[in-house]
């Protein structure tokens, strides 16, 4: 499969790091972050690479050659085949991908050249495969999603909507952001009316006819079918400003870069919902009713910095006793992850049990009526969770306010703990009053 690599931004709001070279030769440890983009797809059987270049594109072009030479920073051999396409003037982000169109044939990867990223390429090409459509992004949640533009899905993964940073937005939503990371069907290049012979040049209007990849060709797919999500919480973040580029530099002292990337295996911290993340108020069966408990957000917020994943795991018999939708349990859930998401936090993923064995409800739905493997105490959830996320359930904790909280981890492997103020022992790993106490005395 082929690989493009997109290389030809300036890098204007890092200036103050490097304003010499193009942004993708900036150094993590000695190494541009280029070069590193193309070890991780070459220890992966990408070899066949086709980079867009223009500011200060001689630089890179040097450096690497066509890929056959060794790098001037290890010395050890590129090992991949790279040709180049120069844009003498501005063609927009996707600009390029039409004069190179005759190159690309089927599925190819489109990457950023200026982020940093230790992803698991084969298994997201996989779900791409599996899913037949013509575009699959790579998504994730990150810390800041009420200034980021978001991906809304259906059930089955398929965008819905795409909402850019100036669209407006629902009051919740779930925190899933682009990470610039895509799989692209070349049929995509056909959809639009765009004449590549044109890109470039002068329009109507005097300016050059440039090709936005959002807004003009993958945007559009949403509500169509043919353009999936993959969700991953394996690294990737861009360097656009100083702040990152520490913050990645950092990162990567630290090894939690590489120890993301899926094809190892990942600790996790499962968390109860009621009265572990929001206040207790019985079974909640409207929106009005979540509320985070104090220090809740600050506490996950650290979660995620630890390099732990933080996934929910939850009991909703509501579902199966007809006082709460599938539709009203996405919204509340999407109230939480807006909530934490304007304190900096995020959840990884979130797993919910709709069923409840015992039947004579008024409303109820009697398909749901059933004994699964999901509902805590049973560890289906986790499980499930930790064949999603190759999870090491041995290293992860089960946390939670409910003796079924403490047998579902138990019952999956993992260490537990029970959020409570008094003695009782349901044989729990720790006993702590608060998410917060747990993660400053014991994370």
């Amino acid at each position: 499969m082929k690989v493009v690599i997109m290389a030809g931004g300036k890098g204007t709001r890092i200036s103050s790091v490097a304003s010499d070279i193009p942004k993708p030769m900036i150094k993590i440890e000695g190494i541009p972050v280029l070069e590193r983009e193309i070890k991780c797809l070459k220890d992966q059987g990408f070899y066949d690479i086709i980079m867009t270049v223009s500011y200060l594109g001689n630089i890179i072009m040097d450096y690497f050659g066509d890929g056959s030479g060794n790098s001037p920073a290890t010395g050890k051999p590129f090992g991949v085949h790279i040709e180049y396409f120069f844009e003498k003037e501005p063609l927009g982000n996707a600009g390029a991908l039409f004069k190179i169109k005759d190159k690309l044939t089927s599925d190819f990867l489109l990457l950023n050249a200026d982020a940093m990223f230790d992803v698991d390429f084969k298994r997201f090409v996989a779900f791409h495969q599996k899913h037949g459509g013509l575009v699959t992004l790579f998504t994730h949640p990150n810390s800041h999603p009420y200034d980021s533009g978001l991906i809304v899905t259906d059930k089955n993964d398929a965008v819905e909507k795409w909402l850019a940073k100036e669209d407006e937005r629902p009051q919740y939503y779930r925190n899933r952001v682009n990470a610039g990371l895509h799989v692209i069907n070349s049929e995509v290049l056909k959809l639009v009316n765009i004449d590549a012979d044109l890109v470039g040049k002068t329009g109507v209007d005097g300016k050059p006819i440039k090709v936005d990849l959002d807004r003009q060709l993958l945007k559009p797919l949403a509500g169509t079918g043919k353009m999936f999500c993959y969700d991953s919480p394996e690294y990737v973040k861009d360097m656009g400003t100083p702040d990152r580029y520490y913050s990645v530099c950092k990162d990567y002292k630290e090894g939690r870069i590489s120890a993301k990337n899926l094809k190892h295996k990942q600790k996790a911290i499962f968390l109860d919902r009621d009265g572990t993340i929001n206040k207790y108020v019985g079974f909640l069966r409207s929106i009005d009713e979540f509320a985070l408990i104090d220090g809740v957000a600050e506490a996950i917020r650290k979660i995620n910095e630890s390099g732990y994943l933080a996934i929910v795991v939850t009991n909703q018999p509501v579902i199966a006793r007809g006082e709460v939708s599938f539709e009203e349990l996405e919204g509340i859930h999407n109230k939480m992850e807006t909530l934490l998401g304007e304190k900096g936090a995020y959840l990884d993923a979130i797993y919910y049990c709709p069923h409840h064995p015992h039947k004579g409800y008024e409303g109820e739905c009697p398909e749901l009526k059933i004994e699964c493997d999901c509902r805590k105490p049973k560890p289906g959830m986790l499980f499930k969770a930790a064949e999603d996320f190759n999870i090491d359930l041995s290293q992860s904790w089960m946390i939670g306010d409910g003796e079924n909280d403490v047998k579902a981890g138990i019952n999956a492997g993992c260490k537990t703990v029970f959020l409570n103020d008094n003695d009782e022992n349901y044989g729990q790993t720790e006993t702590v009053k608060s998410l917060g106490e747990f993660v400053s005395r014991l994370l």
